[in-house]
């Protein structure tokens, strides 16, 4: 036993020493994010986990599209883990946090929405701050135009996340059936406009982040003014800021699609109603999905945008890194490949995706503004009189209480 005291602290002695003469060797240190070389080396070989959400088919192939070019501009694979939820990305962080996975984490990106985000900031469960920022093309990145992509439903990125899309919520309706003056101008008025057309709306069942979504551009109509929606929810703030709202859900719901005892899984199954004519009204999250949808022969070529002159809910949408992510190098690369002029040009074109671009178009090379004017804006995508302002998104505390409520509401109660 003696002399295996003796070993071990020989062991230690030595393992001490090797860190003097060489820290960064001792400590096994991964390549900072500002030596962008010595990340491109690293990366090589690596496959990245990317957690994402899969429940649309073009932003799939985009995905899968962005795979190709990393493995063939850096030698590092993507491997899309398709989600219908972030929060199980989220979830498998926190147990292998707890379960002292600190270096080889089975997540490496994740597409990320706000309510996890603030979890994942408060927990300690990402990245360095600062790394995004960091990014060599972080450079055409417009911060100024588009504040939202530093702050994520409030609460300020400091550089844990990536920005690579822009969204608003947006309305539309098939002008072949309907016209938009029959049609409701807010979100608080689709409940006297289904008593009178019953069954033609309907939206998808939360916790889906388009379904939840609406939750909170109702909610934004209808709280009391003096309730600061940017503000942490509290068990006082919730009731009262909710009540209106729920009430106008109760109201709806005898008259929604179906009677309101099925909802669509999400935003693909609601656009096929659209498209069979069994609803009135589209909605998502993206100004220009209605204009894919036409591109892709999944919608009439006559839907167009259904003005809501009081504005609806924008933000960014952004990836980050856990915490742990056993390829952290391949990651970043990732990353920083999601906000190069060539994938956002890539991403913005409606016969793509149509995803609106984070970057300064105006600051980047001729070539890059040039490939951007050129793209088809896309018949269905509003102008920005259409969309009306933007509201800015609740603090992600709200949604998790909204999706808890609604559940409890009209899944569990029945």
């Amino acid at each position: 036993m003696t002399v295996g005291k003796a070993w071990l602290s020989t062991a230690l002695f030595l393992v001490g020493l090797v860190a003097n003469l060489n820290p960064a060797l001792a400590e096994n240190k991964a390549p900072s994010v500002t030596d962008w070389p010595a990340i491109e080396e690293a990366a090589k070989g690596q496959t990245v986990q990317w957690n994402a959400w899969g429940g649309a088919e073009n932003i799939n192939a985009y995905i899968d599209w962005v795979g190709d070019r990393m493995e063939a501009l850096y030698g590092v694979s993507v491997n899309h883990v398709r989600l219908s939820d972030t929060a199980e990305a989220v979830s498998r962080v926190i147990a292998e946090k707890a379960a002292g996975r600190i270096d080889d984490g089975s997540v490496d990106l994740i597409w990320i929405n706000g309510e996890n985000f603030v979890a994942m900031k408060e927990r300690g469960l990402l990245e360095t701050p600062g790394w995004a920022t960091a990014l060599p093309n972080w450079e055409y990145v417009d911060v100024e135009g588009k504040p939202t992509v530093v702050t994520d439903f409030t609460v300020a990125t400091d550089g844990l996340e990536s920005p690579w899309g822009m969204a608003k919520l947006t309305f539309w309706h098939d002008t072949a059936r309907t016209a938009a003056a029959d049609l409701p101008a807010s979100a608080k008025e689709i409940a006297a406009w289904l008593k009178d057309n019953p069954g033609r709306f309907t939206y998808p069942a939360p916790p889906d982040f388009v379904g939840s979504t609406f939750l909170k551009q109702l909610l934004a109509e209808t709280a009391p003014k003096d309730i600061d929606l940017s503000q942490p929810a509290t068990d006082e703030t919730f009731p009262a800021a909710t009540k209106a709202m729920f009430a106008m859900l109760d109201e709806m719901r005898p008259n929604l699609w179906r009677s309101g005892q099925r909802h669509p899984e999400n935003y693909p199954a609601m656009k096929a109603l659209l498209a069979d004519g069994e609803i009135d009204i589209l909605f998502a999250f993206n100004p220009g999905e209605a204009s894919s949808g036409i591109a892709a022969g999944e919608l009439p070529e006559t839907v167009r945008p259904l003005p809501f002159p009081g504005g609806t809910l924008g933000n960014s949408h952004f990836v980050a890194v856990p915490f742990n992510a056993a390829n952290r190098e391949g990651a970043l690369l990732l990353a920083n490949f999601l906000i190069s002029p060539e994938a956002q040009i890539r991403k913005e074109n409606p016969e793509i995706w149509g995803d609106p671009t984070v970057l300064d178009v105006a600051s980047l090379p001729e070539d890059d503004r040039k490939a951007f004017g050129a793209l088809p804006l896309g018949v269905a995508t509003p102008s920005p009189a259409e969309t009306g302002p933007v509201l800015v998104e609740p603090h992600g505390s709200w949604q998790d209480r909204l999706e808890a409520e609604w559940e409890k509401r009209y899944v569990v109660g029945g």
